[in-house]
């Protein structure tokens, strides 16, 4: 039949309903609660689902129709937001490579098919390691700074590790680690410091630079592929800044005010250390906690006092 907007884009949109379903229900388990064998559905699945994906948006047929429906948007009658739906399936059909040749649309399968195994590859080990990462602590003493409950988790966990009478803290899958703002001790901030910053990169099985160095190579080739100088230009393109040139722009005039902020901060809790007698130069393993207690002086802000509130709206909406 002649494309139409109903026969096309809101077909488009009611169907694989039951696939997107699935799809959101096991992800969300897998993030949320995931085992071996959820993490096994997903790495045998990540190519499979690329390749479904690649199926619908390379299919030329498909992209006829729509694109035709999109050179004759003018003359369809169509209200706002049905413009703006066909403008999208438009341009998502045309980044995904809907108008390469059939030879570079053979080449992009492949690509998807790589980068989906890689990418979850990366995010499986990410998770791995940090488990494998947890800092035992030998001493109760090290841990000066944590409540008694904080503790008592960190000594559960050494029991569970295999560990009774030492302590364990596990690493949470963020930059920073919320604990370096309670740890009193500069060598235990450092020592968990360490950890979190080698995660990923220290050897072993779930170490990433060889999964990252694939990704960025798979990644460049892809967006030469889809007439983009680098995987940066072909991400920026849907963004608001539109170009890695505005980005870096954006960028180039922050730093300078990012870094002098940051140096008046750090003379300040530099100053905070000193009144301390720490002894040593601020490092970036000491700097959430002294902030914390910059907070306290300067403002009488303790976090602290938040968490019964935290764990009140916990019990009210989980």
């Amino acid at each position: 039949a002649k494309p139409t907007f109903d026969n096309t884009i809101v077909a488009m949109e009611r169907a694989g309903r039951a696939l997107g379903r699935a799809e959101t229900i096991f992800s969300n388990l897998n993030s949320a609660n995931t085992n071996a064998q959820m993490q096994d559905v997903q790495r045998k699945m990540a190519p499979a689902f690329a390749a479904h994906h690649d199926e619908i948006v390379l299919d030329a047929r498909l992209f006829a129709r729509i694109d035709a429906l999109y050179k004759a948007r003018d003359t369809l009658g169509l209200d706002p937001e049905s413009a703006r739906l066909l403008w999208r399936y438009h341009q998502d059909f045309v980044r995904a490579g809907a108008q390469l040749p059939e030879a570079s649309k053979a080449r992009l399968r492949a690509l998807n098919a790589e980068l989906a195994t890689l990418e979850t590859t990366f995010a499986q080990n990410v998770l791995k390691e940090r488990g494998a990462s947890a800092v035992t602590f030998d001493a109760r003493a090290e841990l000066a700074g944590l409540s008694d409950a904080e503790i008592e988790s960190a000594a559960d966990a050494a029991a569970k590790a295999g560990k009774p009478g030492k302590f364990v803290i596990e690493l949470v899958n963020t930059t920073g680690q919320p604990v370096l703002a309670e740890l009193t001790d500069h060598a235990s901030r450092m020592k968990l410091m360490a950890a979190s910053l080698a995660r990923g990169s220290r050897g072993g099985e779930f170490d990433n630079r060889a999964t990252v160095a694939a990704l960025a190579r798979k990644r460049a080739e892809r967006a030469a592929l889809l007439g983009y100088p680098n995987h940066a230009a072909f991400q920026l393109a849907e963004q608001t800044v539109g170009s890695v040139d505005v980005m870096n722009k954006l960028l180039a005039q922050l730093a300078a005010p990012a870094v002098a902020n940051a140096r008046k901060e750090g003379a300040q809790l530099q100053a905070m250390l000193d009144a301390d007698k720490g002894g040593y130069a601020l490092e970036a393993a000491d700097w959430s906690f002294y902030a914390e207690k910059l907070r306290q002086a300067q403002y009488a802000f303790d976090e602290a006092q938040l968490k019964p509130y935290y764990e009140l709206d916990h019990v009210l909406f989980d």
